[in-house]
């Protein structure tokens, strides 16, 4: 991904700091959610933003996407 598209990514304070809790270690979106006041769609919409920028990655685990 360009320059660009990490800048974009890094320019929101909700998707700095997710990229902080994330950085303790893996978590569900569900356990994002906790963190924030916001719906659990907006926090979604965060985590595919950062994951367009190649900040995060996923993994399913049975029916858990970490």
């Amino acid at each position: 991904m360009g320059l660009q598209v990490t800048l974009k990514a890094l320019s929101d304070s909700v998707r700095r700091e997710i990229l902080t809790l994330l950085r303790k270690g893996p978590m569900t979106a569900g356990e994002i959610v906790e963190h924030f006041d916001i719906t659990g769609a907006a926090i979604s919409r965060h985590l595919s933003v950062l994951k367009d920028a190649d900040l995060i990655r996923d993994r399913r685990d049975g029916k858990f996407i970490i």
